[in-house]
């Protein structure tokens, strides 16, 4: 394997999971994680671009989180179930940089995404006579973009950067998918400056939009407690609590992870926590968002009725 590296730009990825039965039991759940987010977030893509009803800036939104969690999740599974399967874990120079690119993008722009999902709840609870004015179809169409443009950007650039990094040592990336700060170390020159790039990115996609968002739940929290409505109250605090709940999942190891000096992070972690942002979160989004929310229910019997009628 040594000389392999010596003589080839290829890198290998060392995986989550040990060459054992017990590690093939693990894929296979991960697999079977992987086959219910695909199922999970195309079914929601699909019942708001079908049901009417569900044509509103939220929804509008929604989608577009599912969609980034299926590329998401497509990023890293299937390379790492073919690597183990295989018994290979080889990946080559440029299929490390698109892992990377569409990792990283998916990343950024899903941390802006919630952001604005946060901004259209405040709106709507604090505002509502101003919703829409704020949250107007132009408005949505200009977050969304916002969102994958300035994702895309930044990822750019921290690809281009790692992979024109000299690396002398072991090319073998001790993850599951090629993480930009798992590739430092491998690095032969002082990567502390890139380092403080990571730390100012993360600060600006992650840490930053959390703050704002939990500031802007606070305000919306302090509001429904104060709404005269029971019904009205109990609606408000399920999709803001919703909400909450996949923001907490994606957010926390993420933060955690990136914004870590690396002398106090460790590999087998910083796998463990990478599995909470890439592959359970992009499963439990559409499962939260459907099973706690009445206008996905109602859209999906609607759905289904219809599909069953025709097939009758």
């Amino acid at each position: 394997m040594e000389t392999w590296n010596q003589t080839s730009d290829d890198f290998i990825l060392l995986g989550l999971f040990p060459s054992n039965q017990t590690g093939l039991l693990l894929l296979f759940l991960i697999i079977f994680i992987f086959f219910l987010a695909s199922v999970g977030n195309s079914a929601m893509i699909h019942l708001i671009r079908l049901d009417p009803r569900l044509h509103t800036p939220m929804y509008f939104l929604l989608s577009q989180l599912s969609l980034m969690d299926l590329m998401y999740i497509s990023t890293t599974v299937p390379k790492m179930a073919f690597n183990f399967l295989s018994g290979q874990k080889g990946i080559s120079f440029l299929g490390c940089g698109v892992q990377s690119f569409f990792f990283l993008t998916m990343a950024c722009s899903e941390g802006l995404l919630l952001s604005s999902m946060a901004y259209d709840r405040y709106v709507a609870i604090c505002h509502p006579l101003h919703y829409p004015i704020r949250m107007s179809k132009m408005m949505c169409v200009k977050m969304i973009l916002g969102s994958w443009i300035l994702g895309s950007i930044n990822s750019l650039a921290h690809t281009v950067y790692a992979l024109h990094l000299p690396y002398c040592r072991s090319r073998a990336i001790n993850h599951f998918f090629c993480d930009v700060p798992a590739m430092l170390p491998l690095a032969c020159i002082d990567t502390w400056v890139y380092e403080y790039m990571v730390f100012v990115s993360t600060s600006l996609f992650l840490l930053f939009p959390f703050l704002g968002i939990t500031a802007s739940y606070g305000r919306v929290l302090f509001a429904v407690y104060h709404m005269r409505s029971k019904e009205g109250r109990k609606k408000a605090f399920t999709t803001c609590s919703t909400h909450l709940t996949v923001v907490t999942f994606y957010y926390a190891p993420f933060v955690y992870t990136y914004l870590r000096p690396r002398n106090l992070r460790s590999p087998a972690e910083d796998k463990i926590l990478a599995v909470f942002y890439t592959i359970l979160t992009p499963m439990l989004n559409p499962i939260i968002y459907s099973l706690r929310n009445k206008e996905v229910l109602g859209a999906m019997t609607r759905e289904f009725g219809i599909f069953f009628a025709k097939k009758q």
